[in-house]
């Protein structure tokens, strides 16, 4: 049944952090304040690439007010951060690579102080040659970004032999796209606080996406033991990806132990422009061959991506955009090789999609430009070449089976919108210089970090003394619903009342390791997790309140334990009649596949998207009208979550296909706010979007729901190029659509141009 923004019913309720949102009295973490708190800052190069020369910092730690300045010589351990590559320096000691590169930090009793402080520290360099483009960065004589060179990774896949397999093919394809850098433009710019603790712990309130792992990190910079870090994650004002690594936590983190006061760290948005994580841009090359008939038969790419100056997760990126070239595909001759390549540009590194959308948009415009050569409608086309239930995994590797790709194609074939779609391009009555169009696009999604990635999840229930049944988890709530999502799953799963329940999320002093919230995978590990937990935590409840002499074959519900339809306890007497507290933990890893190839996933989720658009002939903007997602992922754990995630992710693609660039010019942002960079706003999101969730999963399947959090942002880029094409018959090869290339389209509707000669 299609979600809107108009149904009802039980399973619809009021988010738990909903009200604090909608009135503004939610505290974010960068809203916190303490008695005596500096203000903390940092100096970042000015040079896109250069020596450094001499640092000189006594005219700063000489202002009034100015209690720290620390360079590269004040970072006690390891002098690096990175998730999986820790060669980020916290602070720059002989060289910059990039503008945003920190050299110095301050702290001070105000903001004006502190940027004062900055003001006065020099900074000598020498300029070294910079280098922007990737596939510049590859060749042998450029200058090297780092020791082991400036290509920080390849990826390759091979199977059959493609080159034989092409000229027996009656189309082929051939074509470059180009993806965009773009900004994650969260509500909350990355930001916390800092606080040196009187037994000498630090107490760290600051966004993350993992803040186990932000504590692994912190502890090596610090040279100091985990557990005398605590991290406190949550709330957190957006993320998508760009607070999954550290950004700020290292400078708050180290002033605060140096001055022994509490320090607060805020990045303004030119500052998060200038040093937060981008998408990364790739450019993607593509062949791809046909029979008469429509069966692919050869897919050849190369991709090159631009990770910045540092790895981040660029690795993985590559590896996760290899994957999904030509993922629901089957494809029996495939040479693919990806390049993950350090410039001198802004850092690229985790983002909502994690390289599917750079990846789906060049296949799937390789897939209409296959249909339309061959004279075969390009919804048809997928059909023809769609992987079946039973077909492994794009890497041949063995995944969980469900019928999500067959099931989200026929959805899409029986909608409205496609019904629309066939009859081809539309006029605006009113305006005859408007045209209309409908696309559709096909996703594979993986979720979860994928084989060889430590992956691990858990979580813990808890009749607390008061009578609350605490649900302990390690995940991070940035703005996603995961607090409504696991309310949702307890009542469902246990019986209990929504004021039965307290949620404990993101503070590592209190949570197991339950994992990132990263990769689609939260929604997936809460629900297994507290299928593993029934039998043993209601059990124990019903044992416990058996011993205290309420009666036999008990069982949960709201307000406590019932028997015969009455309860019989309430769960504040059952934790009364208590010598010790009532405790269930799991501990397992996200489900992976066998096969050995690093990155390669186990569970999936599908997508069909049809969108219509509107196209103006005279400015060349498009405009978003109707959309219309299937989606196979399992059932729905909250459905007011599940249609804000496939809204959220797809009005962030529409400013991917659409609006949004990071241009860069000599290494430095030329868009360096929001005054020129251009996000989609609510009156962006024009016409319905009907998102129709399917549900089934084959009575073998024991995963639940997946996440939806990427799978609604992955396939719009391309359904919008297509539907471009029908409305103009221009091919998109680069994104953010260009409105010149629209403005040179090749005909002009006669009622304009008479209206134009009268």
């Amino acid at each position: 049944m299609p979600l809107s923004r108009d149904s009802s019913g039980s399973r619809w309720r009021t988010r738990p952090d909903g009200l604090e949102k909608v009135t503004g009295s939610l505290q974010y973490l960068t809203d916190m304040y303490a008695e005596e708190m500096l203000v903390g800052r940092v100096l970042r190069s000015r040079e896109s690439h250069a020596r450094i020369l001499d640092l000189r910092t006594d005219k700063a730690a000489a202002v009034p007010g100015v209690h720290a300045v620390l360079t590269h010589e004040d970072v006690p351990g390891l002098n690096g951060f990175g998730i999986a590559l820790p060669h980020q320096p916290v602070f720059c000691e002989d060289r910059v690579r990039y503008t945003g590169d920190a050299i110095a930090a301050v702290a001070a009793e105000s903001d004006e102080i502190a940027e004062y402080a900055l003001s006065l520290i020099e900074v000598d360099y020498e300029l070294l040659p910079v280098l922007t483009d990737p596939e510049e960065a590859m060749k042998e004589d450029a200058i090297l970004l780092h020791p082991e060179g400036n290509v920080l990774h390849r990826s390759e896949y091979r199977r059959g032999n493609p080159e034989d397999a092409f000229g027996t093919c009656a189309y082929v394809a051939e074509e470059t796209y180009y993806t965009p850098r773009q900004m994650h433009t969260y509500m909350e710019t990355e930001g916390g606080l800092f606080i040196p603790e009187p037994d000498g712990r630090l107490t760290v309130y600051s966004a993350t996406q993992h803040g186990l792992m932000d504590r692994k990190q912190l502890s090596r910079i610090l040279a100091m033991p985990e557990e005398r870090i605590r991290v406190v994650s949550s709330p957190i004002g957006g993320s998508f990806g760009g607070k999954d690594e550290l950004n700020v936590q290292p400078y708050g983190a180290l002033l605060a132990l140096r001055t022994g006061r509490p320090v607060r760290v805020h990045n303004s948005r030119a500052e998060s422009v200038r040093a937060g994580l981008k998408r990364h841009p790739m450019k993607i090359t593509m062949k791809t061959g046909c029979t008469r008939d429509g069966v692919i038969v050869a897919h050849s790419v190369r991709l090159v991506s631009d990770t910045g100056a540092y790895a981040t997760l660029g690795t993985e990126v590559l590896n996760f955009a290899t994957e999904h070239v030509f993922g629901p595909y089957r494809i029996e001759h495939i040479d693919v090789e990806g390049f993950c390549v350090y410039t001198n540009n802004g850092l690229s590194g985790e983002f909502r999609g994690f390289g599917g959308n750079q990846a789906i948009f060049a296949l799937e415009g390789q897939i209409d430009r296959l249909a339309e050569a061959a004279g075969i409608d390009p919804w048809e086309m997928r059909r023809l070449n769609l992987r079946q239930y039973g077909d492994p995994g794009p890497f041949g590797q063995p995944i969980a089976q469900t019928d999500g790709a067959m099931q989200v194609w026929q959805a899409l074939e029986n909608s409205p919108l496609n019904a629309e779609r066939r009859r081809g391009p539309g006029r605006d009555g009113n305006d005859p210089w408007v045209v209309t169009g409908i696309g559709t696009a096909i996703a594979m999604h993986g979720a979860g970090l994928g084989k060889g990635i430590p992956d691990p999840a858990g979580g813990r229930l808890r009749l607390a003394a008061d009578g609350k049944i605490e649900a302990i988890f390690g995940y991070e709530e940035f703005g996603q619903g995961l607090i409504a999502t696991l309310e949702q799953m307890l009542m469902e799963q246990y019986g209990f009342a929504a004021e039965d329940l307290r949620i404990i999320i993101g503070d590592t002093d209190v949570v197991p390791d339950s994992g990132s919230s990263t990769a689609s995978r939260a929604t997936s590990m809460m629900w297994m997790a507290l299928r593993q937990l029934h039998p043993d935590f209601t059990g124990k409840l019903a044992a416990a309140a058996e011993a205290a002499g309420v009666g036999q074959d008990l069982s949960c519900g709201e307000g406590g334990m019932w028997k015969e339809g009455r309860r019989v306890m309430t769960y504040a007497e059952l934790a009364g009649s208590l010598k010790e507290p009532i405790v269930s933990e799991t501990v397992f890893d996200y489900p992976t596949t066998p096969f050995e190839r690093v990155g390669a996933h186990f569970l999936y989720t599908y997508s069909a998207i049809a969108v219509k658009v509107q196209v103006n002939l005279l400015t060349g903007r498009v405009k978003m009208l109707d959309q219309y997602h299937a989606i196979a992922a399992g059932p729905v754990a909250n459905p007011q979550g599940y249609l804000g995630q496939i809204e959220g992710g797809s009005g962030m693609a529409v400013g991917f296909t659409l609006t949004e660039d990071a241009l860069m010019k000599d290494g430095s942002y030329v868009t360096k706010n929001l005054d020129t960079y251009i996000i989609p706003t609510i009156a962006d999101m024009n016409g319905v979007i009907q998102v129709e969730p399917i549900e089934d999963l084959p009575e073998h399947d024991t995963y639940g729901p997946r996440g939806v959090g990427e799978i609604g942002s992955v396939n719009l880029a391309p359904a919008v190029a297509s539907a471009v094409f029908q409305a103009v018959g221009k091919r998109v090869v680069r994104l953010p659509i260009e409105p010149e290339l629209l403005q040179e389209t090749p005909f002009i509707p006669q009622k304009a141009v008479n209206a134009h000669v009268g």
